[in-house]
């Protein structure tokens, strides 16, 4: 379990984060256009998991900006995003921002993402929604690089995650 702050207020994951060099977990996540893609479907990609509460608050909506921008310099990398919206609302906010170069996947169906990566909260305003955390998964599914944002209202680290994805 991993002790976060939330607006300043105590909250607790429901785990940890995978731990380096182990496989990322598997998963199935739903898309925009309500198909579900799994982590199969992205082998011999490098990743970058942008995993957060809601694309609806403003250091969400700016982590996707900022990927998005960042995805368009990097070869063989695909960024998720991934949070517990209804895949409309991902929708919705990538046609305003003209957000193209990142994926938008829901984990709204089963909430077994937040669960097996141990993201979801525990408790909290938010519990059941997706802490903000960064994964990277190198080409071959092994886990590279993680952070776990210690106040939800912070970004994360962009520049350490670009670059576990340019070492990968």
């Amino acid at each position: 379990m991993a002790s976060i702050t939330l607006g300043g207020n105590p909250a607790n994951t429901v785990g940890e984060l995978p731990s380096l060099n182990t496989n990322a977990p598997s998963f199935t996540l739903t898309k925009s256009d309500l198909s579900e893609v799994s982590l199969s479907d992205y082998s011999d990609h490098k990743l970058v998991l942008n995993i957060f509460p809601s694309v609806d608050t403003g250091t969400c909506a700016k982590s996707v900006r900022q990927f998005n921008e960042e995805a368009a310099k990097l070869e063989n990398t695909k960024i998720l995003c991934i949070s517990k919206d209804l895949p409309f609302a991902q929708a919705r906010f990538c046609g305003a921002e003209g957000i193209e170069n990142v994926d938008m996947l829901s984990d709204y169906k089963s909430g077994n993402f937040g669960n097996d990566y141990g993201v979801a909260f525990a408790d909290s305003a938010f519990e059941t929604l997706l802490s903000r955390c960064i994964v990277v998964v190198d080409e071959s599914g092994k886990i590279v690089h993680t952070e776990q944002v210690s106040e939800t209202a912070d970004e994360p680290n962009y520049k350490a995650a670009l670059d576990a994805i340019l070492n990968a």
